[in-house]
């Protein structure tokens, strides 16, 4: 028992490292758009493929919920507080590693972006792919969509309903 709790607690603590780590990325790539995009002209980093374009964004993907920014940070709290419940109920074993992964990087990406919110009033967005005329966005949005894939990936070929009976169960 004493060596279950040592493997949770250290869970915990590297999973808390690696949020901090990839909120710290997503704003210090934010800060370089701000000090490096903002007011100049766009970067065309592959010509008619990607290109770096600074935005302002005060609402969700292709603009809606414009100036509503409280919705989100109260969507992106309930979040937080769902993904980190299920991290801390999930079994801590190299089974369930790709899912402790995927709720670290999701959780990361909203909590980027809901600091830009707090502090900003907006989310810095810079990444804009021309190719396809994709909506500009950022590092935290890269967190966010990439985890939300991969989640339903796994869950469809690779987890099993059984796996998830820990959220059933409760702690004592």
């Amino acid at each position: 028992m004493e060596h279950q709790k040592k493997i949770r607690i250290q869970a915990i603590l590297a999973g808390f490292a690696a949020l901090l780590l990839l909120v710290g990325l997503d704003q210090w790539t934010k800060a370089l758009a701000v000090e490096h995009l903002a007011g100049q002209r766009d970067i065309d980093l592959i010509p008619g493929v990607l290109t770096l374009h600074y935005l302002e964004n005060r609402g969700a993907a292709f603009g809606i919920l414009q100036n509503q920014q409280w919705i989100f940070v109260l969507i992106a709290a309930v979040f937080f507080l769902a993904a980190t419940a299920a991290y801390w109920k999930m079994p801590k074993t190299r089974h369930y590693l790709p899912m402790h992964i995927l709720a670290v990087t999701v959780t990361a990406g909203a909590v980027g972006n809901v600091l830009d919110r707090v502090r900003l009033n907006y989310v810095v967005d810079f990444v804009y792919i021309s190719l396809i005329n994709f909506p500009v966005f950022n590092v935290a949005d890269i967190y966010v969509t990439v985890s939300a894939v991969l989640f339903f990936i796994y869950v469809i070929f690779y987890y099993k309903e059984e796996d998830f009976q820990f959220l059933k169960k409760r702690e004592r």
